[in-house]
C-alpha cells in the first residue's frame, strides 16, 4: 500500500470514529445497569463518552482525583516553551454535559468478585462493568538508586504535571554549554516515540537559549520508533547538540545517583548531568494490581476484541496499562481502544452481537516548528492476538521535502486539537 493510501485509510477511520467497531446506536435494557470507570484520560474519558452514547440509559460514572487531565502528549512543546502549560489542561464539564457523573476522587481498591470500587471518600460504588484506564506507574528501584525521592532531583517527567513543570524549571535555571542527561528505558513504555522527540525539542530550545549545551541520550536499546527519522532531523536541525548512544555503545544504564546528577553505565562508565532526565521502567498503574488483572509482566493482558481483561470479567483495561502489543503505548491507541470497549460492553449489556474490532494508531512527533514526522498503523484481533494489518502501517518518507515537513508538524497540531474535543468534549 502506498503512503498515500495508508494516510487516506487512517484518516478515514478517524474521522469516522472507527465506525466498523461501532454498533448502531442502542438503548440499554436495563437502566439499572451501571459502568464505572477508572481514569479520565484518553482511554478512561473516550469510554465513557461513547458509552453514553451508544446506551444512554447506562448509568456511567467517572473516577478521577484531578479537576484538570494535563496530557503527555504535546508536554515535550512546554519543555521547549512553545506551548504554556494551561494549553494541556483539560476539564470534564463536557462530559457531566453528555450526562456522565463524574466523581472527583481515586480510586483506592477493586473488590473483582463483589464488583465494587471503593473511593479515597471512603464511598463504595458498585458496577455491572468496570473500565480501567490508569495509565502508568514508575518502577521505582529497577533502577538502582532511582527510587520516588530521586525523581525530585533528576526527574521522570513521564506523567504530565509537577514533574514536567520541574523540569522546565531546571531546563531554564541551566547554565550555557551543561549537558542534559536523558536515561532511557527498554520496551514496553509509554510513548515509544516521547523520549526522543523530547530530545530535539530540548535541543531546541537550546539552540534558540543556550547554544553551547549538549543533549545526551543513554538508550537500554539499539533500535527505537522512527529512529532512522529522528536520527535524520537532529542532525539537520542541531548538528552535534544530539548524541544517541544504543545498548550497544554502552548506552544502558544501571544505576543512578540523583543528589550527584550521575548514571553509571553497564560497563562502568560514569556520566554527569547539569539537568538529569530519567525515565524508568513503568509498570500499569497500581489500582490495575488491586484489581487482580496485571500478569507477572506487570500489565494487563486484554481481550484484542474488546479490551476485557483476561485475568477478570466484566473489567475492562485501556490504554497504557495494557498488553495489546504491536498496537503501542499511545494517546491515538487508547482513544481508539476506549471506544472498542465502550461498543462491546453497550453491545452486551443490550443482548447484541460483539461488533468487528478494528483499531489504528497514529504519532506525530515534532522535532522543531514546522518540522513533523509520523508512524502510523492499522490493527486487528486473529486468533486471540492483536496484530498489524499487512501493508497498513508506514512511516514518514526519509527524502521528503520542507513542505512536507511543515505539513506533517499542521497534521500534528490538528489532530491534538481534534483528540481533545473527542475525549473531553472541549
Amino acid at each position: 500500500m502506498s503512503t498515500l493510501s495508508r494516510r487516506e485509510t487512517l484518516k478515514t477511520l478517524a474521522a469516522s470514529g472507527m465506525t466498523l467497531a461501532m454498533p448502531a446506536l442502542v438503548r440499554a435494557q436495563s437502566t439499572a445497569a451501571r459502568v464505572v470507570v477508572v481514569g479520565g484520560g484518553f482511554g478512561g474519558a473516550t469510554a465513557a463518552r461513547y458509552l453514553k452514547m451508544r446506551a444512554p440509559d447506562v448509568r456511567v460514572t467517572l473516577i478521577e482525583p484531578a479537576p484538570r487531565f494535563y496530557t503527555c502528549p504535546f508536554s515535550n512543546l512546554y519543555l521547549a516553551g512553545l506551548r504554556d502549560w494551561q494549553s494541556l489542561g483539560h476539564g470534564f464539564d463536557g462530559l457531566r454535559a453528555a450526562g456522565i457523573e463524574v466523581i472527583q476522587a481515586s480510586a483506592q481498591d477493586v473488590d473483582a468478585h463483589g464488583r465494587t470500587v471503593t473511593l479515597s471518600t471512603g464511598d463504595k460504588l458498585a458496577w455491572d462493568r468496570l473500565v480501567l484506564s490508569p495509565g502508568v506507574d514508575m518502577r521505582w528501584n529497577a533502577l538502582a538508586g532511582y527510587d520516588e525521592a530521586a525523581a525530585q532531583h533528576a526527574p521522570h517527567a513521564w506523567k504530565a504535571g509537577p514533574q514536567t513543570q520541574l523540569l522546565r524549571r531546571q531546563l531554564q535555571a541551566m547554565p550555557d554549554g551543561g549537558t542534559f542527561v536523558m536515561v532511557i528505558p527498554d520496551n514496553p513504555f509509554r510513548c515509544p516515540p516521547g523520549p526522543y522527540e523530547r530530545a530535539a525539542l530540548v535541543a531546541h530550545y537550546f539552540k534558540q537559549h543556550k547554544p553551547r549545551s549538549k543533549v545526551l541520550l543513554l538508550d537500554a536499546k539499539d533500535n527505537f520508533s522512527k529512529k532512522p527519522l529522528f536520527q535524520q532531523g537532529w542532525k539537520a536541525l542541531y548538528g552535534e547538540m544530539v548524541e544517541w548512544v544504543g545498548l550497544a555503545d554502552d548506552g544502558r544504564v544501571m544505576s543512578v545517583d540523583a543528589q550527584a546528577l550521575t548514571v553509571r553505565t553497564a560497563f562502568g562508565q560514569t556520566h554527569r548531568a547539569d539537568v538529569l532526565n530519567v525515565i524508568p521502567p513503568q509498570q500499569a498503574g497500581w489500582i490495575a494490581q488491586r484489581a487482580g488483572v496485571v500478569d507477572a509482566s506487570g500489565w494487563v493482558p486484554v481481550r484484542p476484541e474488546s479490551f476485557e481483561t483476561t485475568r477478570a470479567p466484566g473489567i475492562y483495561a485501556l490504554g497504557d496499562a495494557t498488553l495489546a502489543a504491536p498496537m503501542p503505548k499511545s494517546a491515538f491507541s487508547a482513544n481508539m481502544q476506549g471506544k472498542m470497549a465502550a461498543a462491546a460492553i453497550a453491545a452486551e449489556l443490550t443482548g447484541q452481537p460483539l461488533p468487528p474490532a478494528v483499531y489504528a494508531n497514529t504519532c506525530y512527533s515534532l522535532l522543531a516548528p514546522g518540522h513533523g514526522i509520523s508512524v502510523a498503523g492499522v490493527y486487528r484481533p486473529e486468533q486471540g492476538k492483536m496484530i498489524e494489518v499487512p501493508g497498513s502501517g508506514g512511516v514518514s518518507p526519509l527524502a521528503a521535502t520542507p513542505a512536507f515537513r511543515a505539513a506533517e508538524a499542521a497534521h500534528g497540531d490538528a489532530w491534538y486539537a481534534s483528540i481533545s474535543a473527542d475525549v473531553w468534549g472541549a
